[in-house]
């Protein structure tokens, strides 16, 4: 049930589309052992609702909805998958400021970064309502004048699909927009945080006439959670996963689905480099930085991790960012002008909090912030500078996930590189250069599986989206986002 608290801040208007029940072959369920779990807003923590809390019973039956499910759908005309898709997406567009207060109020990020999430996620319900219709074969020229070679694509079937809380809509829209596209049929299992957008984007797609059994949502305790994941992995029903988390869950995802040999798809952690070469536009650098890093108060995988500055420009990047840092607003992201909110959890929070400390204890010098803003509430914490990073700290080879700029300094490009691919991840990466055989060589040589060029914003619907090392496997997005949810198969048709 939701709380009056709740009812208040989002308003009338927006309660047709929150639900305290999972959806389950077209059905709102609660779990059937009667439990539920408790939902809180990180900025002020307060208990905005409860959701049923799910076991492995509850995921098998919507396992088997959607297996069933994927023997009509599979058969539907890609005309008529895009035409359900542009509906959904098209009551999503309707709903966009009130999926944007619930992710506000769920996930803690300020409401225009809410409303940009929105639009991004429903991007991809758009595009791949497109695309479905360009899921092309081919036909290949045969050695033997009396066969044909003919390749079409096909849906692999039944797609778990497991999703951060960082972006509880685009995640999701992100993954099951490729996999009804391609004729799949999905189970998604929200974040524990944030549930209650998967379940709005469930109302949308039920509105949209999206048949029963296509897309179901599993919602589940923190506790319930590595069961249910366990289960999407190794159930024989269930013919591919896509997964985005943390590389410690991915990999033992990973080892999970090797029993049935199952098609995966990972989009895991990141440990980006920022790099400003002396070349570069500083203050292009200044703005790109700010982008990339404070979005969702730096809890994002593309989030610059490391800022390497060459030595011409350090202190003119370095005192600029400082500046741009200070003005940024903390706060409830419901209150006006608010660009920086809480972190997700307390776990979150602890994790920052003993980097910076422990970078602190090591040597590294505080520019700004360094502390936690308990006056803004118990999950808030300042935007912060660290410089004389060293080797021996945490930070330097840990992802932060956090509103902390780690600052190295530099001063060849061979160096710049070295410390930038001196890592196990690989997913995003930017680099600020006006040199152009130094845009290209740097570019080539960056180990990461996406790189902003002069950009602090890289991510769109038509571009692939993933990671190379241990960020991950497969892309999300862009035509490529079909291949995780298609096989190719290969027909030979004799004695023509």
């Amino acid at each position: 049930m939701f709380k009056i608290p709740w009812i208040r801040t989002l308003q009338t208007r927006s309660m047709h589309l929150l639900k305290d029940k999972a959806y389950i072959n077209g059905q709102w369920l609660g779990a059937q052992s009667g439990k539920v779990f408790q939902v809180t807003n990180p900025a002020t923590g307060e208990v905005i609702g409860t959701a049923p809390d799910m076991d492995t019973s509850d995921t098998q039956r919507a396992i088997e909805g959607a297996h069933a499910a994927f023997q009509t759908w599979q058969d539907t005309t890609a005309k008529d998958r895009s035409h359900y898709l542009r509906k959904w997406y098209d009551l999503m567009a309707q709903n966009h400021e009130d999926l944007a207060k619930i992710i506000t109020l769920e996930a803690g990020k300020p409401l225009v970064e809410a409303r940009g999430e929105v639009a991004y996620g429903n991007s991809f319900i758009e595009f791949f309502s497109e695309e479905a219709r360009r899921i092309h074969g081919e036909i290949i020229p045969s050695p033997i004048p009396t066969k044909k070679i003919l390749v079409e694509r096909q849906p692999i079937g039944v797609a778990g699909l497991i999703a951060p809380w960082n972006f509880p809509h685009a995640m999701i829209t992100r993954k099951a927009g490729a996999a009804l596209a391609s004729g799949c049929t999905c189970v998604i299992k929200p974040a524990e945080d944030t549930p209650f957008t998967a379940l709005a984007l469930m109302e949308l797609a039920h509105q949209a006439g999206i048949p029963s059994g296509v897309v179901n949502v599993v919602t589940s305790s923190r506790e319930n959670a590595p069961a249910i994941g366990n289960l999407l992995c190794e159930s024989p029903l269930v013919a591919g996963i896509s997964f985005t988390g943390s590389t410690q869950v991915g990999k033992l995802l990973y080892r999970q689905c090797s029993s049935g040999v199952k098609r995966l798809g990972l989009e895991l952690g990141g440990n980006a480099p920022f790099i400003v070469f002396n070349s570069a536009n500083v203050g292009h650098a200044v703005k790109g930085a700010m982008a990339s890093k404070f979005r969702n108060c730096g809890q994002t995988c593309v989030s610059s991790n490391r800022f390497l500055v060459q030595g011409k420009v350090y202190d003119s990047f370095v005192g600029s960012l400082v500046k741009e840092i200070k003005s940024l607003k903390i706060g409830n992201g419901q209150e006006c002008g608010v660009n920086v909110g809480p972190l997700i959890n307390q776990a979150q929070f602890g994790k920052v909090s003993d980097l910076v400390e422990d970078a602190v204890s090591k040597g590294a010098k505080v520019l700004t912030g360094g502390k936690a803003a308990r006056q803004f509430g118990e999950l808030f914490y300042e935007p912060t500078v660290l410089t004389d990073i060293k080797e021996n700290m945490r930070v330097y080879t840990e992802e932060v996930f956090g509103p902390i700029v780690t600052i190295f300094r530099f001063e060849t490009e061979e160096e710049g590189l070295q410390i930038a691919n001196s890592t196990e991840r690989g997913l995003a990466g930017y680099f600020y250069s006006e040199d152009v055989s130094q845009i290209f060589r740097v570019a080539r040589k960056l180990e990461v599986g996406m790189c902003g060029v002069n950009e602090g914003i890289i991510s769109t619907a038509e571009a692939p989206f993933g990671g190379i090392k241990e960020s991950g496997l497969g892309r999300e997005g862009s035509h490529h986002g079909i291949d995780d949810f298609t096989y190719i198969k290969y027909i030979c048709v004799g004695n023509l």
